[in-house]
């Protein structure tokens, strides 16, 4: 549906995290539209494909107005490049929608300029309606693993085959979500209001970013930020608004009703595996079934 797509790079998500500078008040990546032949980027970070339709989704933001952002390429495209990002697929689960659907509501109306990662709608206009919020956060955000950054095709096969041999031993392990925080791409272009691994699950994702970054330097690809800060991004906006939002994240989190959430972590979520997104297509590094 043309409401819900899915930008990685214009709009959102853990791909930002790319692209955000570790030094930033806060930091996090997204994602490009990509051709069979070209690479076209945004400015931001986790995750980086083209724009991608969800099959599983209804027609229920269909009749919410489109607000078209500017989007910007990071490096600009040459032919016979793709974009290659890795990433762990996530999901807010059920029972913790509603929490972290409240939260978007209060930062939005304090940060009005923000929008939900890969839906071109306002966040402010979105949550007027708690349901169709609700099923939006029901998509999939990603956590960063690397860069986005452009390869040629010889490279793939190289690439793809040694991270399958590389990370085929991954184990599964728990994702604890605690941390509310506010992220800037390095160019200034995009902040982004993410959530942030600090307990569960950071020593397993840091030594993944690490193995990642050994494949990436036999292919001499720029490796991830030293201070990885694994996360998920779930809304944006245009231009530096660190401040601003951080101070709106830092309000909320100072009611009481939020601390009290806040005393345990946001959402839990099971590692299920890595996927890699090299141009249009998706590759399975690791994959666990689900249970």
């Amino acid at each position: 549906m043309d409401a819900l797509r899915a930008s990685y790079g214009g709009s959102s998500s853990d791909e930002e995290a790319d692209t955000v500078s570790p030094s930033s008040a806060s930091t996090s990546a997204s994602t490009p539209q990509l051709s069979d032949e070209t690479v076209s980027f945004l400015p931001l970070p986790p995750p980086s494909p083209s724009l991608l339709h969800f099959p599983n989704s209804t027609s229920i933001l269909d009749d919410l107005p489109i607000d078209q952002a500017t989007r910007v390429r990071s490096f600009p495209h040459v032919q016979g490049n793709y974009a290659l990002h890795l990433y762990i697929p996530v999901y807010v689960p059920t029972n913790g929608r509603k929490e972290v659907a409240l939260f978007l509501k209060k930062v939005s109306s304090l940060v009005p300029a923000l929008h939900l990662v890969d839906i071109d709608v306002p966040l402010d206009v979105l949550c007027k309606d708690d349901h169709k919020l609700e099923q939006a956060l029901a998509r999939e955000f990603h956590v960063s693993l690397s860069r986005t950054v452009p390869i040629r095709v010889h490279q793939i096969d190289s690439i793809v085959t040694m991270l399958r041999q590389k990370l085929q031993s991954q184990r599964r392990y728990w994702i604890d979500f605690s941390k509310w925080e506010t992220f800037v791409n390095d160019d200034l272009s995009r902040t982004f209001l993410s959530m942030e691994i600090i307990t569960g699950g950071l020593m397993e994702i840091r030594k993944q970013i690490q193995i990642v970054n050994e494949v990436y330097k036999l292919h001499n690809l720029p490796e991830f930020y030293k201070e990885a800060r694994p996360h998920i991004s779930l809304a944006w906006a245009i231009g530096d608004l660190s401040k601003l939002l951080s101070q709106a994240v830092h309000n909320e989190m100072k009611s009481s009703a939020v601390m009290q959430t806040l005393k345990r972590c946001i959402f839990t979520t099971k590692f299920k595996g890595i996927e890699c997104k090299i141009g249009k297509k998706i590759y399975k590094i690791c994959k666990f079934p689900d249970e």
